[in-house]
């Protein structure tokens, strides 16, 4: 398995890449309300990414799975749906929650980052399946550093999401990332068997997209029959948040805030 270190130079320019990120889901985050469809959303992120003189990373993946490419520079989620979801004409409500994931490229470099929207009032018990998953991808970004062992740090995310009683997603993990949207090494938010008998060891320089996804129940995921939209079996809501981060010296730096 070959990891990419990159440069500081590198790393800047992933940060410029990641800022275009940042500020798309700021935009969505201040804009999103009850009435919008989720291809409203979508269309703010065209327009960004346009003005950004960027490239959607998202538009035109392939996938054999399914019978068209994905259409869209942003993946838009609601409620029960986990990931990979398709803007389209569903109008949200009060009450939804919406996650969504956008990358770009710029001046040949990648930045990647989701975010979980609330539309409206959120239930209480829904609100805390946010504040959970947020707080995973915090303990990525509070324990990451060189030397640390990844296994290490997905065993504290681990811990977190089941200690609130959430399933953790395993089918669909973070990356690496850099002049590709997805590079070595799988980046899981929960430790395996695999996991222990390949062990990540952290570096300086590394640049890895981390992404938790929590389930309102079990981790248990099903595509549905449009090939892309990963939802949970049992209809209950599903959270997502992630940011790519390089490894630096004492620990990491988010490249993907504004």
């Amino acid at each position: 398995m070959s990891i990419a270190i990159r440069s500081r130079k590198e790393i800047d320019l992933m940060k410029s890449a990641g800022q275009i990120v940042g500020q798309i889901l700021a935009t969505l985050h201040e804009q999103a309300q009850v009435g919008m469809t989720t291809q409203d959303l979508a269309d703010i992120s065209d327009r960004l990414i346009q003005e950004a003189n960027a490239i959607p990373l998202f538009l035109g993946v392939p996938n054999p799975a399914a019978a068209f490419d994905f259409p869209s520079s942003l993946c838009v989620s609601v409620n029960e749906e986990i990931v990979h979801g398709l803007p389209g004409k569903r109008i949200l409500k009060d009450g939804d929650i919406v996650s969504v994931d956008c990358g770009v490229k710029l001046k040949g470099y990648c930045g990647d980052s989701a975010t979980t929207l609330q539309i409206g009032n959120v239930a209480p018990k829904v609100k805390d399946l946010l504040k959970v998953t947020k707080e995973c991808l915090g303990i990525a970004i509070d324990h990451a550093a060189p030397d640390v062992m990844w296994s290490h740090v997905a065993g504290l995310m681990q811990k977190h999401a089941e200690d609130g009683g959430y399933g953790v997603v395993k089918e669909y993990v973070g990356h690496g990332i850099g002049r590709q949207l997805h590079e070595e090494p799988r980046i899981p938010n929960y430790v395996s068997s695999e996991l222990k008998k390949n062990d990540l060891k952290l570096r300086k320089g590394m640049v890895i997209a981390v992404e938790p996804m929590l389930n309102m129940g079990s981790g248990s995921t099903k595509v549905l029959s449009d090939g892309w939209t990963v939802v949970t079996p049992d209809g209950k809501p599903s959270a997502h948040f992630e940011h790519t981060i390089a490894i630096v010296e004492g620990g990491v730096e988010v490249l993907t805030l504004l």
